[in-house]
């Protein structure tokens, strides 16, 4: 590959380079909820802003932490984990919004992902479509103590993604609309929780760089109880979901330095 950093180590996209984060990353997509997060966080200070990427790092438990987000969707997520990668990064949570598919799902929940449906086209550009996208048990696991620790309504399972927002939510406006709604019928039979744009590509980019990658979203809503005339709450305060993400990080701090004390 040709060195775009032209020997400065400094990356292309993100502008960041070995130093500037730690190997425990947050991931947001939306990059004004870098410093909602990095609040959360000790000292933090902002490292880098480029494009759709902003950088902030501090400190948790002691231990160097990041905050980087990604953009909208799956092509801008892998960049953004295959630099914070290349910069010493092997720990990766992304938390986002999703709208809920499975009834039970509502606005202000907690979704955390065991795996996800691969509807986006930049994970088949890292492994054949056969190949499934699995979060990391530990970072699951850890989410999940943390959800409970938090007291947080949660939900745990298999979430859809896909590249087009619209042919999501507008499925009739497009060509193959007639494809869009026959899967989304297939999603709900099958107990899909909700549907977002990351989270694929992040699992499948993980597994192909060996690094540890799980992920937790905010429910802003869901399509189906509104379809129903059912009950529909729509909130769109994040807090609970990156409280969550943060709680994670600290759990894997605390787990990583208590397996090491043991080797």
């Amino acid at each position: 590959m040709s060195d775009y950093t032209n020997g400065t180590g400094v990356q292309y996209h993100l502008r960041i380079q070995r130093g500037d984060v730690g190997r425990y990353v947050i991931m947001p997509g939306d990059p004004k909820r870098v410093p909602l997060i990095a609040r959360y966080l000790s000292n933090a200070v902002p490292v880098a802003d480029s494009r759709e990427f902003v950088t902030y790092t501090g400190y948790l438990e002691g231990e160097m932490v990041s905050v980087t987000s990604t953009g909208i969707g799956g092509a801008s997520a892998a960049i953004a984990m295959e630099e914070l990668h290349i910069c010493g990064a092997d720990t990766f949570v992304r938390i986002g919004t999703c709208g809920g598919i499975k009834l039970d799902v509502i606005g202000g929940d907690v979704v955390i992902a065991t795996g996800a449906v691969r509807m986006g086209g930049a994970s088949r550009e890292y492994a054949p479509i056969e190949f499934p996208a699995v979060a990391d048990f530990e970072v699951t696991t850890a989410l999940k103590r943390a959800a409970d620790r938090l007291d947080l309504r949660y939900h745990i399972g298999i979430v859809q993604c896909k590249d087009a927002y619209y042919g999501q939510h507008e499925p009739e406006k497009m060509a193959v609309g007639y494809e869009l709604r026959n899967k989304w019928e297939a999603w709900k039979k099958l107990g899909v929780l909700a549907s977002e744009m990351e989270s694929d590509t992040l699992f499948v980019v993980a597994s192909n760089l060996s690094v540890r990658c799980g992920s937790c979203m905010h429910v802003v809503g869901n399509q189906e109880r509104e379809a129903l005339g059912m009950d529909n709450p729509m909130l769109h305060d994040t807090d609970r979901a990156i409280r969550l993400s943060v709680e994670g990080v600290r759990e894997l701090i605390l787990s990583d330095r208590e397996r090491a004390l043991q080797q």
